[in-house]
């Protein structure tokens, strides 16, 4: 839906209303390009437990696979839920923080793996989304 200036009485285009219409449009710009700029910032800081809430304590074995804790050659839950900014950069291949190299693939399969339902998801999910 486009606004057009209404004429005035000599038929030409008041000052007035075309500064109004550009006023509005410019507020509507500044107002969105903010909210684009949080929600991408929302996507680098949101965070994903290794693994879920639900299965805390549990280690992760070399294909990602969630096993009992003390799994010979399975890897110990993080400390800490990783950020989506190193998640992110771990997909492209750097090693996720406080980790080695076995133990950053054995997670980021874990991640890859993530289902609809268990914690990280939405963060994993928002992550693969292209952004403009």
């Amino acid at each position: 839906m486009q606004a057009q200036a209404q004429p005035d009485e000599a038929g030409v285009a008041s000052r007035r209303r075309v500064l109004m219409l550009g006023a509005v449009t410019a507020g509507a710009v500044v107002s969105i390009r903010p909210a684009l700029a949080q929600t991408a910032g929302s996507v680098m800081t949101c965070e994903i437990p290794v693994p879920d809430l639900g299965r805390a304590g549990q280690f992760i074995d070399a294909e990602g696979n969630v096993v009992p804790s003390g799994t010979k050659g399975a890897f110990p839950p993080v400390a800490r839920p990783f950020k989506g900014e190193e998640v992110k950069r771990a997909l492209r291949g750097v090693q996720l923080p406080g980790t080695t190299y076995e133990s950053s693939r054995a997670y980021v399969n874990y991640i890859r793996r993530l289902q609809r339902g268990q914690g990280g998801f939405t963060c994993f999910a928002s992550l693969q989304m292209p952004r403009g």
